[in-house]
């Protein structure tokens, strides 16, 4: 396998995971698409580390060796076909390397929601200083808190096991709609980079419409995705 072909297959996974993406992207400026794709792309590997369904020793190996990865390109040094468009940006991706073990101890109960938001909020913000690297925009802390409630929502959304702040006690039916809404009151809308503003809009329509976790949900018809991207984009 090439690297081209390599990459075009990370790029492809996110992609049919995200398919409004090919109708939104057009808000994009032309220069930073595939940018923004290969960033997602990446970040969608860090979510699959942390909602790993049994044995998570091969997918803490994989998260250990995306530790070692991003220190390399801190130093311009990449092996991963991700790195080849991502790794000549100098951006902070040691300090993002730092943050990863994050993603582990999100598999576990995630408490009340405070702690969680305070338990995801260094991984947050390594992603947050990435991204102001990568696209030349800065969102400050409503970036941060954004970027927050989204991987909480990953973590909801794509974990059959995933712990809920309340469970015990409301049971999960309850705790998933407490727990969505919760995220939905804490999650900014519009911070950020135009690509992560039509991200986060995706993402957050998608907790809004998913009736329980891992239930999945069916994509955007295309004119209301043109519509939420136009929104997300024009920050209006």
């Amino acid at each position: 396998m090439t690297d081209t072909t390599a990459l075009d297959s990370f790029l492809d996974k996110w992609r049919s995971r995200w398919p409004e993406w090919r109708v939104v992207k057009v808000f994009v400026p032309e220069p930073q698409r595939r940018l923004a794709l290969a960033w997602f792309a990446l970040l969608q590997e860090f979510v699959d580390t942390m909602n790993v369904a049994g044995d998570p020793l091969p997918a803490d190996a994989k998260l250990g060796w995306w530790g070692e990865e991003l220190r390399d390109w801190s130093n311009q040094r990449s092996r991963h076909p991700l790195g080849r468009v991502l790794e000549p940006v100098r951006a902070p991706w040691f300090e993002l390397a730092e943050a990863l073990p994050v993603l582990v101890r999100l598999r576990e109960p995630l408490g009340d929601a405070n702690a969680a938001i305070q338990l995801v909020r260094p991984l947050a913000t390594a992603i947050a200083q990435v991204e102001s690297a990568l696209f030349g925009s800065a969102g400050g802390e409503a970036l941060v808190d954004s970027i927050s409630a989204q991987w909480l929502a990953a973590r909801l959304l794509d974990s059959v096991d995933a712990v809920l702040p309340g469970e015990g006690q409301a049971g999960p039916g309850p705790a998933y709609r407490q727990w969505s809404a919760e995220l939905l009151g804490r999650w900014p809308p519009r911070r950020g980079a135009v690509a992560r503003r039509l991200w986060s809009a995706l993402a957050r329509s998608r907790l809004q419409r998913c009736p329980g976790p891992a239930e999945g949900v069916a994509p955007l018809p295309p004119l209301r995705a043109l519509w939420l991207g136009w929104r997300a984009a024009s920050r209006r």
